[in-house]
């Protein structure tokens, strides 16, 4: 039976017929509060049952790399304080489960739900074991509702088909939208069935461990958009944006933009309120300017699909890369023939996280330089990065490739130049030991072949 691709979207003010068991899938939304897909469940069923649904990981495991013990840290952090969040209200986190098609089917057949709520999402790999269940189920109403976005997809000027293909001409006809306010949290929530697992579980003690450098969930990112925008950092923003290092030089507000533990329309409400404040500038539209950034790549997954993991992207030309496997175990290291290079690289190792000036450096460096396939840089950046957004991670290195939404065709960074202007005094270089690595970049055999294992 060939899956359904239809979405039902509904009114947060549109009246329902009650259903007596529903279920809600938690995924890339991990907050209560401006969270669609809650609210409507709340308001429609008599019974509810809480799942965490982790999305397949396709993009990253097809080269056999697994999520870092950061990554599941911060996972962990933020479904606690979910869980916590719909304590608070009568409920609890009555399950953690996979994305894959059998786990789905298992979960619906199980419940038996009325209907299943979920969020919509960019990723194609993760949407795709959803339409399959429900072509198994018939009699399930399956209701996806927008919440990672800034808009809607009805609320955009432009058929999806019709997305324009460069960011300048997207932000041209949508920077002009007024941003809808957020939801407030549900008051209440419908009691849930049965006991429940224990979610906590499914993460080893390690992953459990809360000694991190960013803290996930929505209390934890509320807090930080708070202390960011009731400051002055707003207002410098542009001028700071591409330093290398600095917790207050860049938003940050990826951490949690990437669990959906804040929605991008929260933080766009936080934005107007301190430009009625402190004034507005080029450095708060700037933070506007790259929320578009994201919302272009949000609607650029939806648009293309698998096309976002494919080596000529939305290319009709394939790159002139390949792999070898010793340059690109030095780059994931930090080894490289380039201390700015290896800088980053050995800050994403250690904490997570990198400055987005980084990613383009690191990114033009693996592509131009070491001439890598591009999505092995992707893919390990998929399970390094604590901020990792399926949309934004692979738009990005298809843009720095060639392969994706980049009129120029490719984007090529002089590595000396940008260490000049982006780490004069070589501070951040010596912080991260990115001057300690092998000059040469491929190894020769006695007769002079290229060794590339």
């Amino acid at each position: 039976m060939k899956a359904s691709s239809k979405v039902e979207r509904r009114s947060p003010l549109r009246q329902s017929t009650m259903r007596k068991v529903s279920l809600i899938c938690f995924s890339n939304d991990l907050r209560i509060s401006d969270n669609l897909a809650l609210c409507t469940a709340a308001r429609e069923s008599e019974s509810l049952v809480c799942v965490f649904v982790q999305p397949p990981s396709v993009l990253h495991h097809n080269y056999g790399m697994d999520e870092s013990v950061l990554r599941r840290q911060h996972l962990y952090q933020t479904l606690d304080d979910l869980d916590l969040s719909l304590t608070s209200l009568g409920q609890r986190l009555h399950r953690v489960t996979g994305g894959t098609a059998e786990q789905l089917r298992q979960l619906v057949d199980e419940f038996k739900p009325c209907a299943v709520y979920r969020s919509e999402q960019a990723n194609a790999f993760a949407t795709d074991p959803w339409n399959a269940t429900e072509a198994e189920h018939p009699n399930v109403q399956f209701i996806t509702l927008a919440t990672n976005t800034l808009f809607s997809r009805e609320g955009l000027p432009f058929k999806l088909h019709e997305l324009p293909n460069t960011f300048s001409k997207f932000r041209r006809e949508v920077e002009d939208i007024v941003v809808p306010s957020p939801l407030a949290a549900p008051n209440k929530l419908p009691p849930t069935v049965g006991a429940g697992d224990d979610w906590r579980n499914h993460f080893t003690p390690t992953e459990r461990d809360s000694n991190t450098t960013f803290r996930g969930g929505e209390r934890a990112g509320y807090d930080h958009v708070n202390t960011y925008f009731d400051g002055v950092f707003a207002q410098t923003y542009k001028q700071t944006r591409n330093a290398l290092d600095g917790w207050t030089n860049s938003t940050k507000f990826s951490l949690w933009l990437a669990t959906g533990a804040l929605s991008a329309r929260q933080i766009v409400h936080q934005l107007r309120r301190h430009e009625a404040v402190y004034g507005s500038n080029e450095s708060t539209y700037w933070i506007y300017f790259e929320l578009l950034w994201r919302e272009y790549f949000q609607w650029y997954a939806h648009r293309h699909k698998h096309k976002i993991g494919a080596f000529n992207g939305i290319s009709p030309h394939s790159p002139k890369t390949s792999f070898y496997p010793q340059r690109f175990a030095k780059w994931c290291h930090g080894t490289t023939p380039y201390p700015i290079v290896n800088a980053c690289m050995r800050q994403l190792n250690a904490e997570g996280y990198m400055s987005n000036r980084g990613r383009q450096l690191v990114a033009s460096c693996l592509v131009h330089e070491l001439s890598v396939d591009w999505r092995y840089g992707a893919a390990y950046m998929a399970v390094k990065l604590v901020d990792y957004d399926v949309a934004s991670n692979w738009g990005n290195w298809q843009y720095l490739a060639g392969v994706g939404a980049d009129p120029r065709g490719h984007r090529r960074f002089n590595l000396q130049k940008q260490t000049q202007i982006y780490d004069p005094d070589g501070r951040f270089i010596e912080r991260w030991n990115g001057a300690d690595c092998d000059p040469q970049l491929d190894s020769n055999d006695m007769v002079d072949w290229p060794q590339f294992s």
